[in-house]
């Protein structure tokens, strides 16, 4: 799909071989983690755009985006970097490959919950044009805290 000039990576198609390096990083990311049944059921989704960043050289995971599409909106399900591969622009990466993919599925607003301590994901966000429109309480357990609705609009 598009070769990371930044780590060494392919950001490309999930498949079902890649589910437990994605469900690790998962778990490694947040406190609350997708189960490996969610990843399977985004995988079999028609709507659902999952892609992975895959290294070069070993194939290993290192990061994926999830994205669904419904008519003309996207949603930005989940993104999350492998912790050794953070801080390299792979997140971005990961991220431009997937507003770029629902694009092209013909979505115009795209949308995405994060924490509101997440201080490094509101600046990614933040650099592609997101902006906070709302807020949902208690939205997140483990801890529990509120998210930002952002939304990003293409004119």
């Amino acid at each position: 799909m598009n070769q990371s000039t930044l780590v060494g990576t392919t950001i490309r198609l999930a498949t079902w071989e890649d589910l437990p390096l994605v469900a690790a990083i998962e778990s490694e990311s947040f406190s609350d983690p997708w189960s490996d049944r969610s990843f399977g059921e985004i995988l079999l989704a028609p709507t659902a755009i999952f892609l992975v960043a895959a290294r070069t050289e070993s194939r290993a995971i290192v990061g994926y985006v999830v994205a669904l599409v419904v008519q003309n909106e996207g949603e930005i399900l989940n993104l999350a970097v492998a912790p050794d591969f953070r801080r390299r622009g792979l997140g971005g990466e990961l991220l431009d490959a997937g507003l770029s993919a629902v694009h092209a599925r013909g979505a115009r607003d795209i949308f995405l919950e994060v924490r509101e301590s997440n201080r490094p994901a509101l600046a990614l966000y933040g650099s592609r044009g997101f902006s906070a429109i709302g807020q949902r309480r208690k939205y997140y357990r483990n801890p529990v805290e509120d998210a930002l609705v952002l939304r990003r609009a293409e004119e």
